[in-house]
């Protein structure tokens, strides 16, 4: 069986890419000198078609920029939920935090092109590139020189029931912007659909009570979730609000569902991690005191009612994400980065007279003895009791006692006076 080797996902290109999207965060002033830099190097010198959101080019500072002016007339425009760009990207530049790569992501419900994302945001665990060499670093990309790691999404289907006014409106979106199902899949019901790069949480809302919903995974009852909620993560998510709420680290290239409870009331409820490609139907328990709600990577929050249900599988779209080196060398890095993975201030080494003094010394080891109840630190009323008992020095410790018996079958132990020999019963 060969294991493949997740440094050995690269990058190729059937053709030259033409493309670009490039995401740059929303009302962020030190972005703008990037953003221009980047578009002008990207239509100019590599005669590039650029693709931005529209309200991008709404910013004042855009917009009374007389030098960018000759540039912004050639960017081709799009609105999120309403123009379809997904067949007309080669790949995507993010400028920000990890929130553009999430909003990135939200972006393609399908076919994800690959992601290229510089650390120009607050944390920056899933944007491992730095700009000041942006030049080189893109050039290599579109010369398809450049290690992916593809980054699993999780598919999840939500059906409500209706309740008042139909959402659904003739263009094929609800009133709230979400792409809208076919409604004939579920008769009477509301159907949406959503691909989630980090994690689907469930909690309690503005309700005092606890929430209380049923968790299913392939149509079997695993748990009921009894606390603020849970939490649904892709290796890629675990990372981020699992982390937080006391969940493991999964490299990205792990095939797993992470299922994490929120302040759960038990002492025995631990994160799980489940295979990849299982279903998970959550709902909320029949004799639950109120609703839940949901969203998905922060995103499309909404209320979950009695009736109500929420499907989650891993997607067949994943996100591939453009490295710096490696997989493996870039999580390890942001690891260490950002949030500090095992950091801590060094242990000094011993000196030299230091080390002599706690050499054992093998020279006038007593024999053993036999003890009285004056031996006993702990104060045991009756050593007869204990029927076979000698004193048994430890070379070079004195600090602790261990007793152990013999016919009893108890076992204490407690600190002595440095001039107490080892007991051992």
């Amino acid at each position: 069986m060969h294991i493949q080797d997740p440094a050995s996902q690269r990058l190729t290109w059937n053709k030259s890419p033409k493309s670009v999207l490039v995401i740059k965060k929303i009302r962020d002033a030190s972005l703008l000198q990037p953003f221009k830099e980047l578009c002008v190097y990207l239509m100019e010198e590599n005669n590039m078609i650029v693709y931005v959101e529209k309200k991008v080019l709404e910013d004042p500072a855009i917009v009374s920029d007389d030098n960018f002016g000759p540039v912004k007339k050639k960017f081709c425009t799009f609105r999120e939920d309403y123009d379809d760009i997904s067949n007309q990207i080669d790949f995507i530049i993010c400028l920000g935090g990890d929130g553009t790569l999430l909003y990135a992501s939200s972006l393609f419900q399908g076919s994800v092109p690959p992601v290229m994302a510089f650390h120009l945001g607050s944390l920056g665990f899933l944007t491992p590139f730095n700009f000041e060499n942006f030049q080189s670093q893109v050039t290599q990309v579109i010369q398809g020189n450049a290690a992916v790691v593809l980054r699993s999404r999780l598919k999840v289907r939500v059906v409500k029931e209706l309740r008042g006014k139909k959402m659904v409106v003739p263009n094929g979106f609800s009133e709230n912007g979400m792409l809208a199902a076919d409604p004939d899949a579920e008769v009477g019901k509301q159907v949406m659909q959503y691909q989630v790069l980090n994690e689907v949480v469930i909690d309690r809302g503005p309700s005092s009570y606890l929430s209380n919903v049923d968790v299913y995974l392939d149509g079997h009852l695993i748990t009921t979730v009894q606390g603020d909620g849970v939490i649904v993560s892709t290796p890629t998510g675990s990372t981020a609000y699992a982390a937080a709420a006391g969940a493991s680290m999964i490299h990205p290239n792990v095939p797993a569902i992470m299922i994490t409870p929120i302040c759960p009331h038990s002492l025995s409820f631990r994160p799980i991690v489940v295979p990849a490609g299982v279903e998970l139907k959550i709902m909320l328990s029949p004799e639950a005191r109120n609703t839940v709600w949901v969203s998905f990577d922060g995103r499309r929050r909404q209320e979950i009612c009695h009736g109500d249900s929420i499907s989650i599988t891993t997607s067949c779209y994943p996100l591939p994400s453009i490295c710096v080196r490696d997989p493996v060398s870039d999580w390890f890095e942001s690891l260490a980065q950002c949030l500090h993975w095992n950091v801590r201030k060094k242990q000094a080494h011993f000196t030299e007279e230091e080390e002599e003094e706690l050499l054992p010394s093998t020279l006038g080891t007593p024999e053993p003895q036999s003890c009285s109840a004056a031996s006993f630190p702990l104060g045991l009323q009756e050593p007869a009791d204990l029927s076979t008992c000698a004193v048994s020095p430890e070379s070079g410790v004195r600090s602790h006692s261990t007793f152990v018996c013999n016919q009893g079958k108890s076992r204490e132990s407690a600190f002595c006076r440095p001039d107490q020999p080892f007991l051992t019963f």
